[in-house]
């Protein structure tokens, strides 16, 4: 019998044999039927990054990191089968140097970095959980940072960038939340106004090159760009582009920008200077909803004005409602908002809060036409020149749990929003950088209300804190954190929405099935 006769037997016998196999030990229905469902557990790693501080020479920034301790269901990161995935020495927690932040438009910059790799020095390195870390740098040169969290760090791992400049056109407090990498990001209220100096920062984490392009869209739509082969990020690299720059119409008060990425993933948020009313970080808006809340208006906002764009095809006719501590109430100044497809719509909202912190609340004013949109409050403090300003943008529900990681023993501001039915929160200050002892408690946010307060301050603090906020039971509840350094009589302030951290992640049960073998 030659050679190929008996190759072609064997196989097919034991081809025969895994069938055979898999028919006698395929689950039958009522088994697959009663499959486990998925299972949560810790993410075993996280991103984050951070965009170039400032461009002043008396800028001040403060990093503060942290990760809290515990997680849903475990303290320690988890594989797919239930186990530890990382043992202690893969837990680790980074802030790395980008490459020096380059100018979109110089090519030859751009390559020059790309061959230059990171510096290996982090800024921030933090090495436990429950206790945050903090970093300075100071000056106009610091860099945007790269960095990722592992093992038992990942699971709600946050970063504070919080920079004080106290003179010249950019002078204000600037804060953000270090986020993480993305390829879609939405940014209403910017601006190409004279007055203003808005730059987008794009921040690569990868070891190759992104290409992003930016879209602005004003009052009338979308504004013709002189930018028309994208924007080459380098790796591991940070681009600041200037929105002004970006189109030769005529400067817009109010703008939408749209990022995306042709290739590769980028962090990105807008760096907002007014040269009056102060500076701030613009992040981005939530995913485009037909529902929407913004939180964290302080009682003292002397203006809040409301931008929002409408993405799809359809119009969008929005229920403006404040939500304040006494309750629910339609703003007298502005009642609705018509935001046109492809559009730009902006509203001033004077006198809102009435000495009331609350959150503005977005609905359709037809709930049988649900268009989505993304939207932005600008809010001001202050008298005529001796003004700040900040941003807050529309932020999800918290599910598990969330935090808000720069707070001093003074200046900070709570607000949490139920816009629903009545929910309980549980609050926990983290122990101090320097030293102190965590404080943990639970408050009640009645429905359709806004409950602004000082939050529990960690006993004997030293440094600074961190605020972990958990849903307990109720409806949904969002929350914002306001941060106040006053300085030579200007209320400085900055306002962090504070989103899901999503810590956990569904697992999906999984188990050997050869009947995948059986035509």
């Amino acid at each position: 019998m030659k050679r190929t006769t008996l190759s072609l037997i064997a196989a097919a016998t034991a081809l025969a044999a895994v069938t055979g196999f898999a028919a006698l030990t395929a689950p039958d229905g009522d088994a697959a039927a009663g499959a486990k469902a998925p299972t949560r557990l810790p993410v075993e790693r996280s991103s984050l990054l951070c965009p170039a501080p400032s461009s002043s020479e008396v800028a001040e920034t403060v990093y503060t990191s942290y990760t809290p301790a515990g997680t849903t269901g475990s303290g320690a990161a988890q594989g797919a089968d239930g186990k530890a995935g990382a043992d202690k020495a893969a837990d680790k927690a980074e802030l790395l140097p980008s490459t020096v932040a380059l100018v979109a438009t110089d090519p030859k910059k751009a390559a020059d970095a790309a061959k230059k790799p990171a510096p290996a020095k982090p800024t921030v390195t933090l090495t436990k959980t429950g206790t945050p870390v903090v970093a300075s740098a100071n000056g106009g040169a610091a860099p945007a940072l790269v960095g990722s969290a592992t093992g038992t760090l990942a699971p709600g791992w946050t970063t504070q960038q919080t920079t004080v400049v106290p003179a010249g056109g950019s002078r204000g407090l600037l804060g953000t939340a270090c986020a993480a990498p993305d390829t879609d990001f939405w940014f209403p209220a910017a601006s190409t106004a004279k007055t203003r100096q808005d730059y987008v920062h794009l921040t690569n984490p990868d070891d190759t090159a992104a290409v992003a392009d930016i879209e602005l869209y004003g009052p009338g739509g979308k504004l013709k760009s002189q930018l028309t082969e994208g924007i080459a990020v380098p790796a591991r690299s940070s681009v600041p582009v200037l929105l002004s720059t970006l189109t030769a119409e005529p400067p817009a008060a109010d703008v939408t920008v749209h990022v995306t990425t042709r290739t590769g993933r980028v962090g990105a948020v807008v760096r907002v200077a007014d040269d009056k009313i102060g500076s701030d970080w613009l992040p981005a808006s939530a995913d485009p909803t037909a529902t929407a809340v913004l939180p964290g208006i302080p009682a003292d906002a002397t203006g809040v004005r409301l931008v929002a764009y409408a993405p799809g095809e359809d119009d969008a006719e929005l229920k403006i409602q404040f939500v304040g501590a006494s309750g629910t109430i339609v703003p007298a100044a502005g009642e609705s908002l018509t935001v046109k497809s492809g559009m730009t719509a902006a509203l001033d909202l004077p006198n809102l809060t009435r000495g009331e912190a609350g959150a503005l609340l977005l609905t359709p004013a037809d709930p049988k036409r649900a268009t989505p949109v993304v939207a932005a409050l600008r809010l001001v403090r202050g008298a005529a020149g001796k003004q700040e300003t900040a941003f807050v943008q529309a932020t999800g529900p918290l599910a598990a749990r969330g935090t808000a990681a720069d707070n001093r023993a003074a200046g900070s501001t709570l607000l949490l929003t139920a816009p629903g039915e009545t929910a309980q929160v549980k609050v926990t200050a983290s122990a101090g950088s320097g030293g102190g002892a965590t404080v943990s408690k639970t408050v009640t946010v009645k429905g359709r209300t806004t409950m602004s307060f000082v939050p529990p301050v960690p006993s004997g603090l030293k440094g600074s804190y961190a605020l972990t906020i958990e849903p307990v039971s109720g409806g949904p509840v969002h929350a914002a954190r306001m941060l106040a350094l006053p300085k030579d009589g200007i209320p400085m302030f900055t306002v962090q929405t504070i989103a899901d951290d999503r810590g956990t992640v569904e697992v999906p049960a999984a188990r050997q099935d050869l009947t995948v073998l059986d035509d």
